[in-house]
C-alpha cells in the first residue's frame, strides 16, 4: 500500500467538516502535507477550521493539531519577561 498522507479538518467541537472542498488534497510524504498546511493554515483558521488531524492512509499520525495561534503568555519562553 502506498502512502497517502491527507488532512481532515475539524470545527471548534472537533466534528470534521463535511466539504470544505478540499476532500481531494492529498499528498505522497508527510513532509509535503506539512509544508502545504504550513502556508495554507491561516486560509483555513479563516474559514472556520479550529482544529487539524493529519492521516496516513485512514490512520491517525497526529492531531486534532489546534491553528489558534498561541497566546502571547504561552509562547514566552522560560525565563523571558
Amino acid at each position: 500500500m502506498t502512502d497517502v498522507f491527507t488532512w481532515t479538518y475539524c470545527d471548534a467541537q472537533g466534528q470534521p467538516y463535511q466539504d470544505l472542498g478540499l476532500s481531494g488534497v492529498a499528498f505522497p510524504t508527510q513532509a509535503e502535507a506539512e509544508a502545504w498546511l504550513a502556508e495554507e493554515w491561516s486560509k483555513l483558521a479563516n474559514a472556520g477550521v479550529s482544529s487539524v488531524v493529519l492521516k496516513n492512509n485512514d490512520e491517525t499520525v497526529y492531531g486534532p493539531m489546534s491553528l489558534s495561534p498561541a497566546a502571547e503568555d504561552e509562547a514566552e519562553l522560560p525565563g523571558e519577561g
